[in-house]
């Protein structure tokens, strides 16, 4: 246990980083917390004075003065005029929590056998923990911390957390969502994709994902048949058959999903016809009305997953739920392509009967989604950030997208790439004999992070030669370097710029 004089233990449990994203203050805070919280102070024992541990950290003293008053506020620490702070013994009177359990603990229960679906069956999700730490990082689905609206999202929450603003969040709103969002999605968001809906046909999500395991829990059962994209986006592959269904895979071509091929007894289509994942083509005008044809000759129900459409295309076309005159489109949005995606913000839009169940079910599942996030997005939407970044954002993936086709032309001409305009990818095929995974390895010792394509695919078990590059987390003037490292992994010499 650390004595007052131990000032390098002291200053052992109380380190900081300047370049963490937490004030010094907080990390402080931090700190101490967790060093009462493992026991390593003994109630008994004075903390150092806020002059000498300031001394220490290299920080203000002021900044160890709010933090140790911050903690006293808590309860965590109790001061003691002419003697200093120490640690509450109220808090050390709660049991610690064990650090190993007992080993005759240990496995004594098969939860793998007592499991009723089979979650972690399903193909893992493509792991890029270190993508941020990449040189050339050609990930999907990840933001770029340059393009990020900092100041302008930092505003909106200042704004939530006002206190009239609380009051309208912080109570419990059972199944309901903020209404002020709610307006925000049916006025800013919505009409870019050509749908009008009511208030009671809008229900906010926690990410696209979740509204689509909301969607087979409450209307697929084990048998139910589900045609999709193959290649196709292979979560809501994985999502539907834990809710019991057969996947029906349907082809698709340079003008989308192939409807021609969709079983006539499939009770639920599941398309992304903005950019279809993962080869980003749109899908053809002829083929959105066959598809609608269709699905009103099969009584079918289509799941339109609006992938990857948030960002301003050259010549956009409207959603399917835009088309739709008999109710059975669904259509699943998000903010993760252009807002953040660890915000995990999505919505459904559909009939206002189906939008009634959905918040019956959401309500046992998590009630709602936080409310304060609600009212900060919400507020970013009504200031018209969101607008200036979808711009923005718009903009920088357009010139990215095309330096990518050109540093791929120059490097890797063998493969063969599908570009649309408004996507955030790029789809390649390699040739015959190719092996992406192995290619992936490889890059990867090259600071390189590319997606293999056999995880699009349904059931694959051949080596796929085909991959996805992602733009929206690489800088433009890493891509053509990254495209060189990439052929050099791919064993080819590049040629001199």
């Amino acid at each position: 246990m650390p004595q007052r004089n131990d000032t390098a233990i002291w200053s052992g449990l109380f380190r900081i980083s300047a370049e963490s994203g937490q004030t010094l203050q907080a990390q402080i805070r931090q700190a101490i917390v967790a060093a009462i919280l493992d026991r390593q102070i003994a109630a008994s024992m004075p903390l150092p004075s806020c002059r000498i541990l300031a001394e220490k950290l290299g920080v203000a003293r002021g900044t160890v003065v709010l933090a140790f008053q911050q903690l006293v506020d808590q309860g965590f620490l109790v001061a003691r005029e002419r003697r200093g702070h120490f640690v509450n013994p109220d808090v050390l009177a709660t049991p610690a929590k064990p650090h190993q359990k007992a080993p005759d603990q240990q496995n004594e229960i098969d939860w793998k056998a007592r499991r009723q679906i089979a979650a972690s069956d399903m193909p893992p999700p493509a792991k890029h923990d270190n993508w941020i730490k990449s040189s050339y990082p050609f990930v999907y689905g990840q933001f770029d911390p340059a393009l990020f609206p900092t100041a302008e999202w930092r505003e909106c929450n200042r704004m939530a957390l006002a206190v009239l603003e609380i009051r309208n969040w912080a109570s419990d709103m059972v199944d309901r969502d903020d209404p002020l969002l709610i307006e925000q999605i049916q006025a800013r968001l919505l009409p870019r994709r050509g749908i009008f809906a009511n208030p009671d046909e809008i229900i906010v999500t926690l990410g696209a994902q979740n509204a689509l395991y909301m969607l087979a829990t409450l209307l697929m059962t084990k048998g139910s048949k589900v045609a999709m994209e193959d290649p196709g986006y292979p979560d809501a592959r994985s999502i539907f058959r834990l809710a019991g269904a057969d996947i029906q895979p349907v082809p698709v071509d340079q003008s989308g999903i192939v409807t021609s091929s969709i079983p006539a007894d499939s009770g639920f289509v599941f398309v992304t016809p903005s950019h279809h994942c993962p080869t980003m083509v749109p899908l053809s005008a002829e083929r959105r009305q066959d598809l609608l044809a269709r699905a009103n000759r099969n009584n079918q129900i289509i799941i339109e997953d609006g992938y990857d459409s948030q960002l301003l295309d050259e010549a956009p076309q409207q959603a399917l739920k835009s088309l739709d005159r008999s109710g059975r489109v669904i259509y699943v949005g998000s903010m993760s392509k252009t807002l953040a995606p660890g915000l995990r913000l999505g919505y459904i839009v559909a009939s206002a009967g189906l939008i009634a169940e959905l918040r019956a079910l959401r309500r046992f599942m998590l009630r709602h989604p936080p409310a304060n996030n609600q009212r900060a997005v919400a507020l970013f939407l009504s200031l018209g950030h969101h607008e200036a970044l979808v711009r923005r954002l718009s903009a920088a993936f357009d010139e990215r997208r095309k330096r990518l086709v050109h540093a791929i032309s120059a490097f890797l001409p063998e493969w063969r790439s599908t570009d649309s305009a408004g996507g955030t990818s790029l789809w390649l095929e390699g040739p015959r004999g190719t092996d992406s995974r192995g290619l992936a390895e490889a890059a990867a010792s090259r600071s390189v992070i590319i997606e293999p394509g056999d995880r699009f695919f349904d059931r694959s078990e051949k080596p796929s030669r085909f991959m996805r590059l992602g733009i929206s987390s690489i800088s433009l003037q890493h891509i053509e370097p990254g495209i060189r490292e990439l052929a050099t992994a791919a064993g080819r010499r590049p040629a001199a710029a």
